[in-house]
């Protein structure tokens, strides 16, 4: 019998752009969640790992998880998800 395998976390990849960049320190990063973790509960994880400025700028920004907007950030996150946070764009 295969022994039973219990996934307690998932793997997602961030790309911060403009403002989120500069704050994060780094373009991308690979993170461990938990599994069934939020877009909400992402962003609470980042601004704990990245400190209070990049808490700042993201409060601001809006996520899109495999190209698609998030309108609803109780959004559960899928394993291998690509999530982009983009801080507001001025201009058209």
């Amino acid at each position: 019998m295969a022994p039973v395998t219990s996934t307690l976390t998932r793997t997602v990849e961030v790309r911060y752009f403009a403002a989120a960049k500069s704050a994060a320190g780094t373009q991308a990063e690979t993170l461990e969640v938990p599994t069934g973790a939020s877009v909400a509960a992402l962003a609470e994880i980042l601004a704990e790992r990245h400190g209070p400025e990049f808490a700042r700028v993201l409060a601001r920004c809006s996520f899109l998880v495999d190209e698609i907007a998030v309108r609803d950030r109780e959004r559960v996150l899928p394993e291998g998800a690509v999530v982009d946070v983009l801080p507001p764009f001025a201009g058209g």
